[in-house]
């Protein structure tokens, strides 16, 4: 297990573990990212990615990308 900044750009990864405080896990389970999802990292700017994930395409910081574990 290890957190989706470290997945490599076009890797399908499954979502095992969402951390963080109750508000933050609640908003990233709203983006899709719930255990289970199937997860793709498309590009990586610095440490914040591009993923998408439920066939939407989406941006998150390198904070909250460190918070999900696939």
């Amino acid at each position: 297990m290890m957190p989706l900044t470290l997945a490599g750009v076009g890797e399908q990864n499954t979502v095992k573990r969402v951390a963080g405080k109750p508000e933050v896990k609640k908003h990233l389970e709203n983006l899709g990212f719930v255990v289970g999802s199937d997860v793709t990292v498309l590009n990586s700017i610095g440490e914040n990615v591009i993923v998408k994930v439920k066939e939407a395409r989406i941006a998150i910081s390198a904070e909250m990308a460190q918070k999900i574990y696939v």
